[in-house]
């Protein structure tokens, strides 16, 4: 529920630069003013509500870094990358600046103490909302650390609250005590020495032996993995911490040795530890999260009181979106009792296609302290385990789904009687949004652990999108799980769009909420349901709209049919001043991104709003709107499998057919010229730009961002294919457009991260579409972005790639010839 919030003239003037061909020229490069005003639009703060929904965090966000804090020191060891100055992960975001927003009064106070060049990391409230502590990324020359910090809430002064740096690779480093006398942290052992340092001579071959045991394991395309053992013994260096007591006062007491801890969590009650530590062998084809693990219950002094499981190193699961691991999996507390833990385990080995006992495929077991007891069954469940919502002895909500049909369920179950039934409180498709009834609305204990938060008769709040096919209007309910009673008590109306981003009262009736328009940027309010309409509503917040320059840009949320009948989407927009009879049509940029559907019903539903703020980021296509540009942003393209029939399967004459669907209706609309549109997508927006300028000539040119265009790189599945290469080959070739590089005859830009992490999208795969595009005689640039991942972060990089795609578009599409 505690969701943080995160335009120019038309200018139909030429850019003087070009792309240039072969590789002659570097460095970095601006795009035109109007580009660069708005990737330096000012940011809108992160919020952070307390426990008592009365008072808010308000974390300034800064302007982007630059492209020095982006080329820190990184290492790459068993798929995570690690600062080795400060111990932490590489990369993560951070503020600049903290105070504290009083909901009541609407008075922001600043903050007294705050260390200098704040970096802030990660934050927390004390359960009793009397402290918030955070973390500080400090660095000084080649040095670094991440430092614990407390805010006195009352006093409104921060303080320093330990010496010894965290550990923040695995976890964030810092958890509170339920009772809020101090908190549970995660430091770099002090003595612990230095980390080992490679010999860079080998000690013999790397070896690596498969079994012929007659399992078929999906094993996905990682990066940044394990090599050697001395990767092995720096990856052990970097991941062991010390568990440490630290009290408000900065007294520390030490809890057990030093060990290789990826997770820890204490029970509500505060009387034990449940500690995950990473176990050997480790592998060289799957990254930590596949390693084994041991899980253990301990005492507040580090001591072992019950060993819950050993799991073994896991390389790959079987075939198949709804596999899972054998064994224990999702292991955690009980929310709502001193201290019991829950966990699932398949039935089925965690094999989908394997056949089950009465269609269990899953149980849900719950053991209690002091766990001497055998654990007990809490429920039985036809599909995979999809989570629990705590409440009391009498009410939890457990969910499960399946993947292959996309069906859904949740129960209602008592946990403190489970010889009673459970209840199904619903059932359908989660990919049918119109049906969606939301989610229950959570709230934290005096333990800080999230809880059900449960009305007079057993009723609940559910907090839901409210898809119509006039596009999402949010809402809260209030549901009776006896009569099941729905009462709506408030849903977002036209000519705003308002979401619920908390619930500040138990009957919900008092609401913190976000509200924006087309030209209105979101904003924080207070809504009070008690009192008349007209005023209900108080400003929380007043952030200025963040480029005026485009604040009468124009948006439609259009709707259009596919040649089977599918119906589509689309947010259409033309830049501020357009008039379709006066200028006539414009170039266009279409930015999608295709997904897989299992009806068609559930394909055609409307997505998004027309009346969301016409945001214009660095990031999406709108900012072209401040070139001239108009603007087809997210048009649907699904790939509908009903039945048995799998979406790809027929990827290729979807995609086309959606792609021309499109194409039709804004040149019936007279805003795009026909002969000047392109197209573009990130990831696998970008594999599907490929295809289409491998199988159309609907675009004049394309925009690739950081995609894959080989899937026989990627052979045990992709996205939601769940068929090995092997299995289905011809689907695998005729999906890569790579294999079709030499009927793509308009312009293709590949930009790409030169340290992309991401599973699939290795730099090589825009390396090798570029190297066969050029050597086939088509026209390709190839942009690798020195230090950047799957997203791109420093600015430097976000100004290189908007001018990279304006002077492409320019070239091939404004300009271009029928």
């Amino acid at each position: 529920m505690n969701k943080p919030l995160s335009v120019l003239p038309l200018n139909l003037g030429l850019m003087a630069a070009s792309p240039q061909a072969g590789a002659q020229q570097g460095g970095y490069r601006l795009p035109p003013a109007a580009l660069q005003a708005i990737v330096d639009a000012a940011r809108a703060p992160a919020l952070s509500l307390s426990p008592q929904r009365n008072i808010v965090a308000v974390v300034q966000t800064p302007p982007l870094p630059g492209i020095a804090e982006v080329a820190q020191p990184e290492l790459k060891l068993a798929g995570l990358r690690i600062n080795p100055r400060t111990c932490s992960s590489s990369r993560f975001s951070f503020g600049t600046d903290l105070s504290l927003l009083d909901v009541g009064t609407r008075k922001e106070s600043r903050i007294r103490g705050l260390p200098r060049g704040l970096r802030l990391a990660d934050l927390s409230w004390s359960p009793d909302q009397r402290y918030l502590a955070f973390s500080h990324v400090a660095l000084q020359g080649e040095r670094g650390a991440v430092e614990l910090w407390v805010l006195d809430i009352a006093e409104r002064k921060a303080r320093k609250l330990s010496p010894q740096p965290l550990s923040a690779v695995l976890t964030r480093g810092f958890n509170w005590l339920p009772d809020s006398s101090g908190l549970l942290v995660h430091w770099r052992p002090a003595g612990i020495g230095k980390p080992p340092v490679a010999s860079g001579i080998p000690s013999g071959p790397i070896e690596q032996d498969s079994t012929s045991d007659g399992h078929v394991r999906q094993l996905r395309t990682y990066q940044d993995l394990l090599k050697n053992e001395e990767d092995a013994r720096l990856f052990e260096y970097y991941i062991t911490v010390q568990m440490a007591i630290v009290d408000l006062h900065g007294k520390t007491r030490l809890v057990g040795a030093p060990g290789q801890f990826s997770r820890t969590s204490i029970a509500p009650s505060g009387e034990y530890l449940l500690t995950q530590s990473i176990t050997r062998p480790y592998s060289y084809i799957v990254p930590a999260s596949s390693f084994g693990e041991r899980l253990e219950v301990r005492d507040m002094h580090g001591d072992v009181v019950h060993t819950v499981a050993d799991l073994p190193l896991e390389e790959g699961l079987p075939p198949g979106n709804d596999a899972v691991s054998e064994g224990v999996r999702h292991v955690s507390w009980r929310a709502d009792a001193p201290a019991s833990l829950v966990w699932a385990e398949a039935q089925d080995g965690g094999d989908p296609v394997r056949e089950v006992i009465d269609g269990i495929r899953d149980l849900v077991l719950l053991h209690a302290a002091p766990f001497r007891e055998p654990p007990r069954v809490l429920a039985r469940l036809t599909m995979r385990y999809a989570g629990i919502a705590w409440g009391r002895d009498d009410v939890a909500l457990i969910n499960e789904r399946w993947h292959k049909t996309r069906d859904y369920k949740q129960w209602m179950i008592q946990p403190g009687h489970l010889s009673t039934p459970p209840e199904l409180i619903y059932a359908g498709s989660y990919e049918d949004r119109y049906s969606s009834p939301g989610s229950p609305v959570m709230r934290a204990d005096a333990n800080g652990f999230p809880r059900l938060l449960i009305g007079p008769g057993t009723t609940l709040l559910l907090d839901g999108a409210g898809a119509t096919p006039e596009g999402d209007r949010p809402f809260i309910d209030r549901l009776s799980l006896t009569t099941r009673h729905k009462e709506r008590l408030f849903q977002s109306a036209a000519p705003y769009f308002e979401n619920v981003a908390a619930v500040l009262n138990d009957d919900g009736t008092l609401l913190l909420t976000t509200r924006e328009s087309p030209t209105e940027r979101p904003n924080y309010y207070l809504r009070d349901l008690t009192k008349p309409e007209n005023e209900q509503l108080t400003a929380l917040t007043n952030y200025p709209h963040p480029t005026p320059q485009l604040k009468d840009v124009f948006k439609e949320q259009i709707r259009y049919s596919r040649n089977d009948g599918v119906e589509l989407t689309a947010t259409l927009m033309l830049p501020p001043g357009y008039d379709a009879a006066r200028d006539g049509p414009l170039p266009m940029l279409m930015w999608a991104y295709p997904q897989e559907f299992k009806s068609a019903g559930a394909a055609s539903q409307t997505t998004g709003s027309p009346y969301r703020f016409n945001s214009v980021s660095y990031w999406g296509p709108a900012v072209f709107l401040a070139m001239g540009y108009a603007v087809l942003d997210n048009p649907s393209f699904p790939i509908v499998g009903s039945g048995d029939d799998e979406p790809n399967d027929t990827y290729l004459p979807q995609l086309v057919a959606s792609a021309e669907a499109a194409v039709e209706e804004v040149v019936r609309r007279g805003v795009a010229d026909r002969h000047r549109i392109a197209i573009g997508g990130h990831s696998y927006g970008a594999f599907m730009t490929g295809n289409l300028l491998a199988h159309t000539r609907l675009f004049r040119a394309g925009i690739a961002r950081s995609g894959a265009y080989n899937r026989t790189l990627t052979p045990f599945g992709f996205q939601s294919e769940e068929r090995p290469y092997w299995q289905a080959p011809e689907v695998y070739q005729a999906m890569s457009p790579f294999n079709n590089a030499d009927k793509i005859k308009d312009a293709m830009l590949l930009i790409h991260g030169a340290e992309d992490s991401n599973s699939g999208t290795f730099p090589l795969q825009s390396e090798r579409m570029f190297q066969a595009i050029k050597g086939l005689g088509g026209t390709a640039r190839l942009v690798m972005l020195p230090n950047e991942s799957h997203a791109y972060r420093a600015r430097e990089s976000i100004m290189h790639m908007l001018y990279e795609t304006n002077a492409w578009l320019e070239k091939y599409v404004k300009h271009a010839q029928p």
